[in-house]
């Protein structure tokens, strides 16, 4: 009995311990794909609301547009239109303008510089008028985030800024530094710089994932 009783104990210590050479394994292979440079930017990629007052370079601008329209689109129809506004002064008239029809919201802020989530640079981005594009739109504000992150900058992408100037009359001189064309509306637009954080990550819920065998 006592024999019998000693050869189950192995039994299931081996079938254990084989289970957790597979489990290690597995963890194996799934912390080497982590290596992947590409991978390791789409994981370390924060959205970041504080930036050094440091102007990005135009050459790190231009790679990061070239990159965005190089995302796929439907029918490479690239309904998309770009706008990088590198000129400080026409930035900071227009942030003027918002401080003064936000003024009670601007004082709760105690890190506010500038209503571009305090970016010294941004990229709009613009979908025809009518509607379509914006899936692509998407795709594209992707490759530019990850190209910036790649380049050492932080980015975030908004939305609230887009209604305010769109809103407001006070706003008009800077759309129309803008030249986007009358059949055109701004989507979204992308604050860059060099990041002044280190934000955390957020808790992303895996159970949205579902595998079909």
């Amino acid at each position: 009995m006592r024999r019998l009783l000693l050869t189950f104990c192995m039994a299931v210590f081996c079938i254990f311990t084989a289970a957790a050479q597979e489990n290690n394994d597995s963890t194996k292979i799934e912390a080497s794909s982590f290596d992947n440079p590409v991978i390791k930017a789409i994981m370390a990629r924060r959205s970041i609301r504080r930036y050094l007052d440091k102007p990005v370079e135009h050459e790190k601008l231009a790679v990061i547009a070239e990159c965005g329209i190089n995302a796929p689109n439907g029918s490479n129809r690239q309904p998309w239109l770009l706008r990088v506004v590198e000129n400080q002064k026409l930035l900071a008239e227009i942030n003027e303008v918002y401080v003064k029809m936000n003024a009670q919201q601007v004082k709760r802020d105690t890190n506010f510089k500038n209503m571009f989530r305090n970016a010294p640079n941004i990229i709009v981005v613009c979908t025809p008028g009518k509607g379509g594009g914006e899936e692509d739109a998407g795709m594209l504000a992707e490759n530019m985030m990850l190209a910036a992150h790649s380049l050492g900058l932080g980015t975030c992408c908004l939305g609230g800024v887009v209604r305010f100037l769109s809103s407001h009359n006070q706003a008009e001189f800077f759309l129309n530094e803008l030249n986007i064309p009358a059949d055109y509306k701004i989507n979204f637009i992308i604050a860059v710089g060099y990041p002044d954080e280190e934000p955390a990550a957020k808790p992303r819920d895996t159970s949205k994932i579902m595998y079909i065998d």
